[in-house]
Parts: C-alpha cells; sequence; structure tokens
C-alpha cells in the first residue's frame, strides 16, 4: 500500500518494485528535485534505490530474513476519520522471525462512546495522562522507520495512521505493507478469518484480550509467523511476500465450522 499522496503513478510504483524505472521517467512526475524526491521519500518510510541503471525499492532486494516487520495494531473511538481519533497503539518489530523492539501507548482523548468502552474496555478516564495524539505518533513514526507495516485487515490501521499523522501536521506512511489476513487466506484453509476467530482455530495467544492493541498485535504476529511456516511458494524478497499476498489464489475454505463441532 502507498498513500496516495505519493508523487509517482501506479505505473511508476508497479516498476519500482518489479522491473524498475528510470530516472528520466520518475523525474517526469515529480515537482521537486531528485535527490529532495528520495529524501522525502526516506522519511516517510519508503527507501528507494540505483540497481544497473534503474531505481527499485529497496525492499526488492530485502530478503525475508534481513527485512523488519512492524506488526502494528489501534484502537479507535470511531471509524472515521474525520470524527474520530486513535486512543491506543501497539506495535511489535519483528526481524528473522524474533521480536526485536516494542511500542505500546494509550492516546489522551475526552471521549470515548459507550459502545467503544464496552468493546476495548478503554474508558476517557484511561486516557487522561496519557500523551497527545501528535505526541505518539511522532514517537510512532520514528519506531516504524522504513520497516514493512503489517496488520490485520491493513487497510484500515495503515489508512487511519497516515491520515492521522497528516491531521495533526505531520507526513502521511508510505512505507511498505503486508496484509496478515490476506496472507492468511492464501496459506491457510480456515472457515473464517477475523483475528478472533483465527486465535480460537490456532491457540495463538492463548492470554489474548480481543480489541487491545498490544493483544492483537501478539496475535496478528503469531498469525503472520504461522502464514510465513505454511507458504508453498519460493519468495526471495518483501516484494515477492507482498505479490504473494495480493495475487495468489485463495485457498478453499472448509463449507462448516469445526469449532461448532467441538
Amino acid at each position: 500500500m502507498l498513500n496516495k499522496d505519493f508523487a509517482l503513478d501506479q505505473k511508476s510504483i508497479s516498476l519500482l518494485s518489479t522491473r524498475g524505472i528510470t530516472l528520466e521517467k520518475i523525474k517526469e512526475q515529480i515537482d521537486e528535485s531528485f535527490d529532495l524526491f528520495l529524501e522525502l521519500s526516506r522519511a516517510q518510510g519508503l527507501e528507494i534505490v540505483k540497481r544497473k541503471g534503474h531505481y527499485f525499492f529497496q525492499t526488492k532486494f530485502t530478503k525475508l530474513e534481513d527485512a523488519e516487520f512492524c506488526i502494528v495494531d489501534i484502537e479507535t473511538n470511531g471509524s472515521k476519520i474525520d470524527k474520530h481519533q486513535i486512543i491506543e497503539i501497539a506495535a511489535l518489530k519483528i526481524k528473522n522471525h524474533k521480536i526485536i523492539d516494542r511500542f505500546e501507548s494509550l492516546v489522551h482523548t475526552k471521549e470515548i462512546n459507550e459502545h467503544i468502552v464496552e468493546i476495548t474496555g478503554i474508558t476517557a478516564q484511561d486516557t487522561k495522562n496519557a500523551p497527545s495524539l501528535k505526541e505518539v505518533l511522532k514517537e510512532f513514526r520514528l519506531f516504524l522507520g522504513d520497516a514493512v507495516f503489517v496488520a490485520h485487515d491493513v487497510k484500515f490501521d495503515y489508512t487511519f495512521i497516515s491520515k492521522s499523522l497528516e491531521k495533526v501536521g505531520l507526513e502521511p506512511l508510505l512505507n511498505r505493507s503486508v496484509c496478515s489476513l490476506a496472507l492468511a487466506e492464501r496459506t491457510l484453509s480456515v472457515y473464517k478469518y477475523g483475528l478472533s476467530y483465527m486465535n480460537d482455530f490456532y491457540n495463538l495467544n492463548p492470554n489474548a484480550t480481543h480489541h487491545r492493541a498490544m493483544s492483537d498485535v501478539i496475535t496478528t504476529y503469531k498469525l503472520f509467523e504461522l502464514s510465513l511456516a505454511k507458504m508453498q511458494e519460493s519468495i526471495n524478497n518483501v516484494e515477492d511476500l507482498i505479490k504473494f499476498s495480493k495475487e495468489a489464489p485463495r485457498l478453499k475454505r472448509p463449507k462448516f465450522d469445526p469449532l461448532l463441532d467441538v
């Protein structure tokens, strides 16, 4: 996933992740100098490199064991970015199947409606002494760096965070991303692919508290690792993984819920 504000068109993005693109083609689409374009992209989590006269995403050459994946989950006080905000964010940074760093914070908010409180257990009082949204997002942005952003149904978390960054006056995300739900659909044959169901089916996180950010991050991490272990395709680099998660055939689901027979 790339933010829609990225300077290059979809064809160029595809070339950056596959065969590469020439300097001339990039310059045709950017308003700033090329060096500034590279610097701004890097600051937003997207490293672009030159190989044999063409430019590529660095992830095209990053083997899975060398890649940093950032497993992310957010809780919000509503689903609409123009009306609502993040109230909790958590992340684990993974490299070569091991946790190398973690991030977790509540976010100060004045109001959380009863429905959200029932789902998350988070009240406005709980966030009274938490840092502001801008403070938390600045810290998270530094934590994320240029890691590959991973989440269950990644579009929601990625877009909400990216738009939230813009709301507080910061630049949106450009990090490469992988959807753990889409990856699971192509590696695991399960009746449902919701995170809670997957956790029940595979016992990924025995101490899970669903709809709390770090708990869901841990569950997603375990699911991501399971999907990687079950993957039959030969994956050479991060871009191969991204392509597989989007284009590989989905596995056939069972017709009946096996958990109902337990």
